[in-house]
C-alpha cells in the first residue's frame, strides 16, 4: 500500500498522494517433512534472532547457524548499530518464488530482499484422523522489497 498526506482545510480535507510504500507479509503454507527439518530450520532462525532462554543463542546463531559467510568473524566494528545492513546480514536471507505455467515451466520470478521470519505456525497432531493427512505449517516474513521477474 501507498500511505497518503491529508491536508486539513475547513472545508474538506484533502487527498495528496503519500511517499511510503508498505509491504504485508509474505506468507506461506508448506508440508513439514517426516523428520521436521525445514519447521526447524525456521524455527531455529527464529530463535537466533530472538534469543529467549539467554544471550549465548544470539551470539551462537551468529557464529555457527547462519550461513552468511561474515558471521562471527568479528571484524565489523558497526554491529552495534541499528539497521546496518552489514551487521545484521546473519538475520536475514534474499529469497525467490517462482511461478510455473501450466506445463510446469518457469515464467516469472519474484525476488524477496532482506526476508526474515516473524511468525511460526503451531504443529496440529491428530491420531483420530482415518486416512493420511500431513503435518503443515504457515510461516510469515516480512521484507524489504521484492521486484517481479519474467523469465
Amino acid at each position: 500500500s501507498l500511505g497518503e498526506l491529508v491536508i486539513p482545510t475547513p472545508y474538506k480535507d484533502i487527498p495528496l498522494i503519500g511517499d511510503k510504500v508498505t509491504f504485508e507479509n509474505l506468507s506461506i503454507s508448506f508440508i513439514v517433512d517426516e523428520y521436521l527439518e525445514n519447521y526447524s530450520e525456521l524455527h531455529n532462525w527464529m530463535i537466533g534472532i530472538g534469543f529467549p532462554k539467554n544471550r549465548t543463542q544470539f551470539s551462537t546463531f551468529r557464529s555457527s547457524t547462519s550461513n552468511t559467510s561474515s558471521a562471527g568473524t568479528g571484524g565489523n566494528t558497526d554491529i552495534g548499530k541499528v539497521g546496518n545492513p552489514t551487521a545484521d546480514r546473519p538475520f536475514y536471507s534474499d529469497a525467490t518464488l517462482t511461478i510455473l505455467s501450466n506445463k510446469n515451466n518457469p515464467i516469472v520470478e519474484v525476488r524477496f530482499a532482506d526476508l526474515f521470519p516473524v511468525s511460526l505456525s503451531g504443529l496440529d497432531y491428530n491420531q483420530q484422523s482415518t486416512d493420511v493427512e500431513y503435518l503443515t505449517a504457515t510461516v510469515d516474513f516480512r521484507y524489504k522489497l521484492y521486484e517481479i521477474v519474467t523469465i
